[in-house]
């Protein structure tokens, strides 16, 4: 009866290393196509055999004009003929092309988004290609096959190929506007079961997280108010892995329908910016701090894991001194003072089961899907480039930036490490090389745009921050890929193009918005108006308390 039993136990125990074996196999496989749909990568395969075949139509060309003016040795293609080295140079080098490619994540969206890693990638898996198929033509007796240069012209166009194809998606699928996002990187397969909750999704970085999500592979849901229009996802509506629910964050019926199955939630709804927070004060603290507080209640009871709060590194304040996530926190505006009480309320409600992620984020800026010119270097770039003049108030005064696209890379990379790492922590979001003065920026502006004037203003702004990023860095591995000459020049672009032709549309502020259509913001329901009340009430005695 033993002996059995142990039988057994040695059967499930190579049953468990069978299935833990396909398990890792699944997840590797994942990982080289990450971003990518079965049917892109079988696409990016085919591309690659179709420019495989062109440099090999254009390596033979090069080879019957050494032949007829005597260059080549006609021996080498003797007896094999066209055919036979077609089938022996060519077809071998595709596979190998391919297995090379595909095994270091050629095919995966995930890893060639940034250009330059994408390039260094793909030109090292052509250059192991091409020395496995050299090594494989030694060992096996056919170095004749190398011989003649030939095939080093077809190997050499091949990588340019593969490189070229790959560069030519980039360039095509450069996400600049609302309606050029590429449909290629919305196809991705296999998502989580629960979908990733972006309240806020329909926003400045909202309409670029949600499609980085998709580009991963995750099923997205949005919960927003739509009070800037649905132009910054309107090409994505009807796509399988994206639900969009209109809805105020402040509405608890729209909050506890959108919480409802998701174990993932990223909070970005919220009134930005100080003279936007103070056009209308209330409506400030019932989107920024009270929804907030609400929304804690409403995850908790659905059991939600993960919840990144997206904050500012405004709470810093005025600080002569570089700060971390150590530092004491200083608001000297609403604004800032609803995200300092609004990271309170996550902190203290953290729990075991309920994990908050708190992310300050330095000053945004790059074009989106639902652009903004009250940024300070959108709003430097398009003024040197229609008006020619732009001004800088205090122009001594540190900030940090990040572009809205690695804002999303950052709030995706929270999200992709473990909860353990991450949980119950602030992260200053942006990159330590990326602190300017304003005055720095300016003279960035004027590298693009040489014919700038530059005047220099003083007024009574107190805002002044170093920030360091070091954390997010050392436990996440997180650096930015974009400057502020990429987001200028991008912004540069966009203009050249006519894709905006007045950046002082009311639709590229929010302070221009809140100021035509105020009432807009005005809560739905009665129930809501108690609700947000309450909540508002005791935002005002947390701000008298830290006030003593």
């Amino acid at each position: 009866m033993s002996g059995i039993a142990v039988n057994n136990y040695q059967l499930a125990g190579q049953s468990l290393e069978i299935k833990g074996s396909k398990k890792w196999i699944r997840a590797y496989l994942a990982r080289l196509t990450a971003g990518s749909s079965r049917r892109s990568v079988l696409a990016g395969i085919l591309a690659d055999f179709i420019a495989v075949q062109c440099a090999a139509i254009t390596a033979l060309l090069v080879k019957l004009v050494w032949l007829q003016s005597g260059v080549a040795d006609p021996r080498n293609m003797q007896g094999a003929g066209v055919p036979g080295w077609y089938i022996m140079t060519l077809l071998p080098f595709s596979v190998v092309l391919a297995l090379v490619l595909f095994l270091s994540g050629g095919y995966s969206v995930s890893r060639l988004r940034r250009p330059r890693q994408g390039s260094l990638l793909v030109l090292r898996a052509c250059v192991l290609a091409s020395a496995l198929y050299a090594l494989v033509c030694w060992f096996g007796g056919r170095l004749e096959v190398l011989q003649g240069g030939t095939a080093m012209v077809f190997m050499a166009l091949s990588c340019f190929g593969a490189m070229g194809l790959r560069y030519l998606k980039l360039w095509v699928d450069a996400p600049l506007v609302e309606d050029s996002f590429p449909s290629s990187l919305i196809m991705a397969e296999g998502p989580p079961e629960a979908p990733v909750l972006v309240i806020g999704g329909a926003g400045y970085i909202g309409s670029v997280l949600v499609r980085r999500l998709i580009a991963s592979g995750r099923k997205v849901r949005v919960l927003d108010s739509l009070v800037y229009g649905n132009g910054a996802l309107r090409d994505l509506f009807g796509h399988p892995n994206l639900e969009v629910m209109f809805g105020d964050c402040r509405n608890i019926k729209s909050v506890v329908r959108a919480v409802d199955g998701v174990d993932t939630i990223v909070l970005l709804a919220a009134i930005v910016g100080d003279p936007a927070c103070e056009q209308d004060r209330q409506a400030a603290l019932e989107t920024n701090y009270a929804a907030t507080r609400m929304l804690i209640e409403v995850a908790k009871g659905a059991k939600v894991r993960r919840l990144v709060f997206a904050s500012s590194c405004s709470v810093y304040g005025a600080s002569e001194e570089p700060t971390d996530e150590t530092s004491e926190v200083n608001p000297i505006s609403l604004y800032a003072q609803t995200k300092v009480q609004s990271e309170k309320a996550l902190l203290e409600a953290a729990s075991e089961d309920f994990q908050p992620i708190i992310l300050r984020l330095a000053t945004v800026f790059g074009l989106s899907y639902r652009p903004r010119f009250d940024l300070v270097v959108n709003l430097l770039t398009a003024k040197a480039y229609q008006e020619g003049v732009i001004t800088i108030y205090n122009g001594e005064q540190w900030r940090p930036f990040i572009h809205v696209r690695d804002v999303a890379e950052g709030i995706v990379t929270l999200l992709e490490t473990p909860i353990s790492v991450v949980g119950g922590q602030v992260f200053n979001l942006g990159d330590s090389r990326m602190n300017f003065t304003l005055g720095q920026v300016a003279d960035k502006i004027r590298e693009i745009f040489p014919q700038t004037s530059v005047e220099y203003v003083d007024n009574n702004d107190r805002r002044n921050y170093r920030v360091s990023f070091d954390k997010i860095q050392r436990l996440t591995g997180f650096q930015t890929s974009h400057d502020l000459e990429d987001g200028i020049r991008e912004l540069k672009s966009a203009f050249e193009r006519g894709v905006i032709e007045d950046y002082k549309h009311k639709l590229y502020s929010n302070l221009c918005f809140l100021q035509t259509s105020a009432g807009r913001l005005k809560n739905s329901s009665e129930v809501d108006t108690y609700v947000m009340a309450a909540f508002s009430r005791h935002f005002q005695v947390l701000a008298q308390t830290s006030a003593r």
